[in-house]
C-alpha cells in the first residue's frame, strides 16, 4: 500500500457518495440471493468509504486491503481493533467472491450463504459509519 499527501482538489464526497451507492448494491444483491456480489459490493463500499476518508486528509492512498487501509490511518483516526477485525473479514471477498478459480471445484456462487451476506453489510455499514464519524 502507497499513502503520499497530495495537493489535488478532494473527491472525499465522490468516494463517500459511490460507498453509499455500493453499499445499496449489496443489499439489492442479498435481497436477490446474489450473496457472492452482495459480499463483494460490502467489500467495495468500505474500501471506497476508507478512501473518501484518506482523500477528506489530504492523502492519496492506493490498494484493496480494507484493514490495511485503516491500520495505515494517522494515529488520531484510528479505528478499533474490532473494526480493524471487520474488515479483514470483508477483506477475504475481494478476490474469491468473483472467481472459479479460487476453489478446487465449483463457481464463487456454490460457496457464498446468505448468513455471509449479512454479515458482511452490516460489517460494511460499521466501517462506513466510523468513516462518517470522522467528518464525511
Amino acid at each position: 500500500m502507497l499513502v503520499y499527501a497530495t495537493t489535488m482538489v478532494s473527491r472525499a464526497s465522490d468516494w463517500f457518495r459511490q460507498a453509499l451507492r455500493d453499499l445499496e448494491h449489496a443489499i439489492r444483491s442479498l435481497e436477490q440471493g446474489d450473496y457472492e456480489w452482495a459480499c463483494f459490493a460490502a467489500h467495495q463500499a468500505s474500501e471506497k468509504a476508507v478512501k473518501a476518508l484518506y482523500q477528506k486528509l489530504g492523502l492519496e492512498v492506493w490498494g484493496h486491503s480494507v484493514s490495511k487501509l485503516l491500520e495505515s490511518l494517522p494515529n488520531e483516526y484510528k479505528p478499533p481493533p474490532e473494526l480493524i477485525e471487520m474488515a479483514k473479514e470483508l477483506d477475504k471477498h475481494y478476490i474469491s467472491s468473483r472467481y472459479p478459480n479460487f476453489y478446487p471445484e465449483g463457481a464463487p456462487m456454490d460457496y457464498y450463504t446468505g448468513s455471509e451476506a449479512k454479515r458482511a453489510i452490516e460489517y460494511a455499514r460499521k466501517i462506513i459509519e466510523f468513516c462518517r464519524s470522522k467528518g464525511l
